[in-house]
């Protein structure tokens, strides 16, 4: 994934204060996407607006989104952006389905917003 895609995402997430924002690089664990960014929405309304910060953002740069995913009632967004995938959840979503221990990654290497 280029740097700048990586840049663009962190940026449009941190602009609307997405929570707890962590990157995992999955490139040699799959072959779906480099990386995945994982981070947290305090409401339905802040996960919604996070979700079209990145869409729009991302666009406004020339990396159009392969899909978006999900509905701010699951609790879950997903922003496909073929070499990153971007998960947005409610912090009760993100415990349930713990992201980071399904890809078996360190919490240490999380980035605190």
């Amino acid at each position: 994934m280029s740097e700048d895609l990586k840049t663009i995402i962190i940026d449009a997430l941190e602009d609307i204060k997405a929570d707890d924002i962590l990157v995992m690089d999955v490139s040699k664990l799959t072959t779906v996407t480099d990386t995945m960014i994982v981070c947290s929405a305090r409401s339905t309304r802040q996960l919604k607006a996070i979700a079209n910060n990145v869409d729009v953002r991302c666009k406004e740069k020339g990396f159009r989104p392969l899909g978006i995913e999900g509905d701010p009632q699951t609790g879950w967004i997903l922003v496909d952006l073929a070499d990153a995938v971007v998960h947005i959840m409610l912090p009760e979503t993100r415990e349930f389905y713990q992201l980071e221990k399904l890809w078996e990654y360190e919490p240490k290497t999380r980035k605190q917003v």
